[in-house]
């Protein structure tokens, strides 16, 4: 029995190991030799599996085969597909800030120029393009760059929080666009590291060593990637010295307040100056208020208003920057002279100044004051137009040339050349910065005149013709034209001409003979304008 079960046992050994051969084992079929394998995985899909390879064969991979690469790993396809994602919701809200210029979203504007917005995620942009173009391609010299970048963008987003006056001008807007900017620096620096890591990996896996070497192709790679670096910093750097000037600026306190309008979303400066006095019957004898030209109204009709409110010839004026003017937050957009019309008379209320009024305007202006004037001609005592704007030449301030310029204009601001070099080099202070003869330069200032430009041939337009239409006829009015303008173009004569009729109680039309568009800059224009001003207001 024993010896019976025992050759059963042997039996049934030999069928098993016949059927079912162990791992390692081999067995001859068809004169080849098969060898049983595991099943590969990420990690030894890739190595040759040949069993038997030749002497000279040490089982890896040419360091040149397509299949060595970081891309291998699946935490680096990871790092891609969420870099692809960023920048795909950069672009988007670079879109955004892009339309935000011409129409403000609801919730969306900004008291500032909205164009650092906009550069901020331009180099977030830039900064993820270039990542993931070179993305196979990790460098030191690159995750350099993006560290100092990203530090860059750190003080900036210090600067924007810390400065109250820049925080409220930026906005939410402004803070979001700039801490993304920041994050987005820093990831870029992690995405580069983990690549180089990913890279070595695979390369020791599958060659042996990691390679020091770089081909050609990889080298220009590197180059490339490391002067579009330096670019980004440049960019970055300068829009850190122009923050540092509008912090500066930011401490120049303004001569009167700020009110809040059009539902509180942004502030108009307001200031007014002298006493109020009253006729011998106990009634208020006219406040002067003063409008803007082409340039704010601290730098060109005020020398001229303060001058005579010196020399007696006036009592009391007052003067206010127009959105994006001086001291004056932006408006959103789109903004139109009669919007502009309905904030000042807004600030008035607030301020509690109720008139009478005697209006003064210069050029471009004279738009502004003619809608006020229209709509509280109850209150509008006399009306001084200064070298006016007709309405019918407001297509050259709403030329497509015009308005691609101004736009091209506030897209390069941010990086503050010209007030940069103004500031270094020309001795710039910051009251030439905010309300002088540099302000033109500002991010703000140029995001009105485009707003201006955007709509002076449409709804501006529209508004002062039909302030025309309604204008009381028996408002004195004083036109005081340039004579250099005058005879240099025989439609701006004409126009001037007609806007003599406004009213019926034209008081004199003067043409100062010597004198440029700016006609108080001339002596005789200003005994001129200072003599007209005296029989409106007394």
């Amino acid at each position: 029995m024993v010896s019976l079960w025992k050759s059963k046992n042997r039996d049934e050994e030999a069928h098993s190991g016949s059927s079912s051969p162990q791992e390692g084992e081999a067995d001859v079929e068809n004169g080849h030799r098969r060898t049983t394998r595991e099943e590969p995985d990420e990690r030894t899909r890739l190595l040759p599996s040949n069993p038997n390879p030749p002497p000279h064969h040490d089982g890896y991979l040419d360091p040149d085969d397509p299949a060595v690469s970081p891309y291998n790993l699946w935490t680096v396809r990871a790092l891609r597909y969420l870099s692809v994602i960023f920048l795909v919701v950069s672009f988007l809200w670079w879109v955004l800030l892009l339309v935000s210029i011409f129409v403000s979203p609801p919730g969306m504007h900004s008291r500032g120029s909205g164009f650092f917005d906009f550069s901020y995620t331009t180099l977030t942009v830039g900064n993820l393009l270039m990542g993931l173009l070179f993305f196979a391609n990790p460098s030191r010299a690159l995750r350099i760059g993006c560290m100092i970048l990203a530090i860059i963008l750190l003080i900036d987003m210090i600067i924007i929080l810390a400065v109250g006056r820049i925080r409220v001008e930026e906005g939410w807007v402004g803070i979001a666009s700039v801490v993304w900017a920041t994050v987005i620096a820093a990831w870029t620096v992690v995405t580069d590291r983990a690549v180089a890591w990913g890279k070595r990996e695979e390369e020791e896996r599958l060659t042996g060593r990691a390679e020091n070497r770089r081909t050609l192709r990889e080298w220009c790679a590197v180059f490339t990637s490391a002067v579009i670096n330096v670019i980004l910093i440049i960019v970055a750097i300068l829009l850190t010295a122009t923050l540092i000037l509008r912090s500066r600026d930011a401490s120049l306190a303004p001569a009167g307040d700020r009110y809040y309008v059009d539902s509180d979303k942004y502030q108009i400066h307001l200031a007014c100056v002298g006493n109020q006095t009253y006729t011998d019957d106990g009634e208020p004898n006219p406040t002067v208020l003063v409008e803007a030209g082409e340039g704010t109204v601290e730098y060109d009709l005020l020398p001229f208003i303060s001058n005579a409110y010196k020399n007696g010839t006036i009592d009391r004026y007052c003067f206010y920057d127009r959105p994006g003017f001086g001291w004056s937050d932006n408006a959103p957009s789109p903004h139109s002279a009669g919007m502009t019309a309905d904030v000042l008379s807004e600030v008035l209320a607030q301020a509690g100044e109720e008139g009478p009024w005697v209006l003064v305007s210069a050029g471009i202006g004279s738009v502004y004051s003619r809608i006020f004037s229209s709509r509280h001609y109850q209150q509008v005592t006399g009306i001084l137009l200064i070298d006016p704007l007709h309405e019918d030449l407001l297509y050259r301030v709403g030329a497509p040339g015009r308005g691609f310029v101004l736009w091209a204009r506030g897209i390069i601001s941010p990086l503050g050349f010209t007030r940069l070099a103004g500031a270094l080099f020309k001795g710039r202070t910051r009251e030439d910065r905010v309300y002088g003869g540099s302000a033109y330069q500002g991010g703000k200032f140029i995001k009105a005149k485009l707003q201006e430009s955007l709509v002076a041939n449409s709804l501006t337009k529209s508004e002062v013709s039909s302030a025309r239409t309604i204008q009381g006829r028996d408002t004195p009015l004083v036109v005081v034209s340039s004579g250099i303008e005058v005879r240099r173009n025989a439609e701006w004569e004409k126009k001037q001409h007609d806007l003599t009729t406004l009213t019926d109680k034209l008081v004199a039309w003067d043409i100062v003979s010597k004198a440029p568009h700016a006609v108080w800059k001339t002596l005789s224009g200003r005994e001129t304008l200072e003599k007209r001003l005296r029989e409106l207001v007394k």
